[in-house]
């Protein structure tokens, strides 16, 4: 017999943030992640013309916009509002940066835009799509876009219904994490939302479970029972869960470690829970 809202427990675990609080990698990957100043972004539109026009038509298949610093501000006046609308970051960057990303035999204009690989679902179509047999991932803040790949493909072989990231502070659908997705990319819906949180009140709203994961949790995932619909939480590779997402969470899981490392890297943290919710719902 299913267990209805009134009768979920409620999650009284204080958290105090910890660097390991998530089952998840400790990034010594910072020197490996996208940044301005060492790499060049995937899917990248160059120009002002074609910056603005993504904007305007497509907005949220832009991850990320790149402005060369000193430029006279009113050519970015538009650009930095219909952005600033869309909860797009627009960073600062050198000319050279620039460079790095366009070549430099290209008029860059000062200014490229980081575009999806893929297109975004609607986060309101995803959950209308909620029933008693779904399986859901949300990502708080994961950042590296291998392990975004990584995670993707485990949701597409375990049957993940949808993914849910924030858009603003993880990385987006580029093509880094298409290439490591393996083609799962083009299975698995994934939405963007402003704030996990209301998306987590909205989930139990629907009477979907919302478990997190964390090395300091009690219970171990595989005492959770995934026959249920869940949604598995999983926290950026350093810092783990924000604490309002883990306070939020119905329940809190962990993986149990018996080597000297105290975590895993949260690719494979989310292929280990989803298999395990995976082989419940098998066997039931």
């Amino acid at each position: 017999m299913k267990k209805t809202r009134a009768e979920r427990p409620p999650n009284k675990k204080a958290f105090e943030p910890r660097d390991n609080h998530e089952i998840a990698e400790r990034p010594e990957q910072a020197r490996g992640r996208d940044r301005a100043t060492t790499s060049a972004p995937s899917g990248g539109i160059h120009g002002f013309s074609p910056v603005l026009e993504r904007l305007r038509s497509k907005p949220k298949s832009i991850n990320k916009i790149y402005a060369l610093e000193g430029a006279t501000e009113h050519r970015f006046r538009e650009v930095n509002e219909l952005a600033r609308q869309n909860g797009i970051v627009v960073e600062r960057v050198g000319r050279d940066a620039l460079m790095k990303f366009v070549g430099r035999d290209v008029n860059h204009q000062g200014v490229v835009a980081v575009a999806s690989s893929a297109d975004y679902a609607e986060a309101d179509e995803l959950l209308g799509c909620i029933n008693d047999e779904s399986l859901i991932l949300i990502l708080d803040g994961v950042e590296d876009p291998r392990n975004f790949g990584a995670i993707l493909r485990s949701a597409e072989c375990a049957g993940a219904q949808s993914v849910f990231i924030p858009e603003r502070r993880a990385v987006g659908l580029t093509e880094t994490v298409a290439k490591s997705s393996a083609g799962a990319i083009e299975y698995v819906p994934v939405a963007r939302v402003q704030n996990l949180n209301r998306l987590i009140e909205e989930l139990k709203e629907k009477n979907v479970w919302v478990v997190g994961t964390s090395v300091d949790a009690e219970m171990s995932y595989t005492d959770w029972d995934w026959t249920r619909p869940s949604a598995l939480v999983l926290g950026n590779e350093g810092s783990g869960l924000h604490r309002l997402v883990a306070e939020n969470c119905d329940v809190l899981v962990n993986i149990p470690m018996y080597g000297k490392i105290d975590s895993l890297n949260v690719s494979v943290a989310a292929g280990v829970v989803l298999f395990e919710a995976r082989r419940q719902r098998s066997k039931k």
